[in-house]
């Protein structure tokens, strides 16, 4: 088992980021700046062909951390960010970029190699996990839930499929090829974002996977829009579900609370 090796730090609008690794697994936790009070633990995956500290991490993980005073991780998934590529990440994103050149359907390519990733992914963020868990002001006792969408839903779907402690996820945009029998191994609750217009995922196939869930609890959000489109406002409604879920109250900007 390796533990958590910080190794850089910085704060800005009252979240502390840490750069880390566990092992040779590059990630990045961002922190309320003040104190050390416990507080929940948010894991989330980032898309295919981006990275650990993307806009749309950074920006999701302000809306947790100022929000609610989460603490929320992000490693980079195998072949991304600070990680190298191997020769099979280069054939499947070269295969990508010839499909998408031809006109023809990217989902197939996508399902399969984000399935690969998963595989490697998993385990390494379970041990992440079990890392995270040693730092004093995230400890072992606290909520844990998972935040991901695109390819963040291809790996976290088998992750908290075999991680009990994770207790209440967001996912979306994904197809049900190979996460169906996953998800039916889920009963915590989960909100659930599609696009009804989505050029790359048919609507059925959204609706399949979200339907394959187990949980009693489970909410579909879908949008009008193509597959980039998703709507901004989704993060803050991912805000609420994790806060209703943990037992926040969110802050607005301001600092007024709103409703939970």
């Amino acid at each position: 088992m390796h533990s958590l090796q910080f190794t850089a730090e910085s704060s800005l609008d009252g979240m502390l980021e840490r750069g880390f690794t566990v092992g040779d697994i590059p990630g990045v936790l961002w922190s309320p700046v003040s104190g050390a009070d416990r507080a929940p633990l948010v894991l989330m995956g980032h898309g295919g062909g981006t990275h650990k500290k993307a806009p749309a991490m950074s920006g999701r993980a302000q809306r947790l951390v100022a929000g609610c005073g989460f603490h929320v991780a992000v490693i980079d998934a195998p072949g991304h960010g600070d990680r190298p590529r191997t020769a099979h990440d280069e054939q499947e994103i070269a295969a990508l970029y010839r499909a998408r050149s031809a006109g023809e359907p990217e989902g197939p390519i996508v399902v399969r190699y984000n399935a690969h990733l998963a595989e490697l992914a998993v385990p390494e963020w379970r041990a992440t996990l079990d890392a995270l868990q040693e730092v004093p002001e995230i400890g072992a006792d606290g909520p844990v839930g998972y935040f991901g969408i695109n390819m963040g839903t291809a790996i976290g779907v088998p992750l908290v499929a075999v991680e009990p402690r994770i207790t209440a996820a967001v996912f979306g945009q994904h197809w049900p090829d190979v996460l169906a029998e996953k998800a039916r191994q889920i009963t915590i609750p989960i909100e659930f974002d599609m696009q009804w217009d989505d050029e790359h995922i048919p609507r059925e196939a959204g609706l399949a996977l979200f339907d394959a869930f187990a949980s009693k609890e489970k909410t579909l959000h879908a949008n009008a829009g193509r597959h980039k489109e998703l709507p901004r406002f989704e993060a803050d409604s991912a805000v609420r579900f994790f806060a209703r879920h943990f037992g926040r109250t969110v802050a607005s900007p301001a600092g007024r609370e709103l409703l939970s």
